[in-house]
């Protein structure tokens, strides 16, 4: 609502107004009737042409699973929210591709609908919603609850099948056997800003797990009992699968829309402030690395967040 005061018109100005009433077929209020020579048809609303219309299509998003390999959103789009998301990245040695190559053509011997993720990485929390202004907050109050973690060892080499909340999606992953206890102390910091901005936490008793292939709907009867044993003797027995599946775990990313957010775990003493960093989208410069001040410089008001939209939808 604008904050301009009121003005007062002069009465020639009053006067200029009463003319164009009368050329748009408003009558005077003081005349009874139409004015000399004014048509009747003058009160009558023409139709927009065409052209017009069109300048302002309707750009709301077309939620068409058919175009998303048939996944369908846990909750709806609504402008200016945006699906928010905490995780590890999986930074798999040179010869995964070689085991996936293997592991999961047996997969899809049992369940043909199997498709291969694109990237891999380790859920710390549930898919959430977040209003846009909320984003650079979030994120800050993520790199201050995770800058004291140390990088850590964890090994992924158990076979196990998922499946999300709602049961539209399957994944066939690789369960974490060693580091556990590490994820979980992550877990909590990343709950603890979830609380502060009155979002979902994580599951209370998490399966950490990389996703390796996914299909729509509930696949679990196909791919669990002797698939899944076969699938696992062939993690066993995959040449050095055992330091294969041996990762470091060197970062913390929070993605949110088609923003994405490094923090570094473990940071050298002494490096500048450019370690959360944006990738291009909605204005971001390519390659431009952006910091965001400590909490005891920043200049965001005292967080009251309202209560956003909150998915109970799986990340797997």
């Amino acid at each position: 609502m604008s904050t301009a005061p009121l003005v007062g018109y002069s009465s020639s100005d009053s006067e200029d107004e009463a003319k164009t009433a009368v050329a748009r077929g408003r009558t005077r209020p003081w005349s009874g009737g139409h004015c000399r020579g004014q048509s009747s048809l003058s009160n009558e609303r023409f139709p927009v042409p065409d052209s017009v219309l069109n300048m302002f299509p309707d750009d709301k998003p077309e939620d068409d699973s058919a175009k998303h390999g048939g996944r369908v959103r846990t909750f709806p789009h609504e402008r200016g929210n945006w699906a928010t998301h905490v995780y590890v990245p999986y930074e798999a040695k040179e010869e995964f591709p070689d085991l996936l190559d293997v592991l999961l053509p047996h997969a899809q011997t049992y369940v043909p609908r199997l498709v291969r993720m694109e990237a891999f990485h380790l859920s710390l929390s549930q898919s959430v919603i977040l209003r846009h202004h909320w984003i650079l907050p979030f994120v800050q109050a993520l790199k201050d609850r995770v800058a004291s973690f140390e990088r850590f060892l964890f090994t992924t080499d158990r076979v196990k099948i998922y499946t999300n909340q709602e049961k539209t999606r399957t994944f066939v992953g690789l369960e974490v056997t060693s580091g556990h206890a590490q994820f979980l102390d992550l877990v909590s910091e990343v709950d603890r800003v979830m609380e502060e901005f009155d979002l979902t936490t994580f599951y209370q008793d998490p399966s950490f797990h990389i996703s390796l292939a996914w299909c729509v709907g509930d696949a679990c009867l196909q791919l669990e009992g002797r698939c899944l044993q076969e699938l696992q003797e062939i993690v066993d027995e995959f040449e050095d699968s055992e330091m294969l599946l041996r990762v470091q775990a060197k970062q913390v990313r929070c993605k949110s829309g088609n923003k994405f957010f490094s923090m570094p775990l473990n940071q050298v003493p002494g490096e500048t402030g450019a370690d959360v960093s944006f990738s291009p989208g909605h204005g971001w410069k390519p390659g431009l690395q952006h910091s965001v001040t400590s909490a005891s410089q920043s200049t965001f008001p005292k967080r009251q967040p309202p209560s956003p939209t909150q998915s109970s939808a799986a990340s797997c």
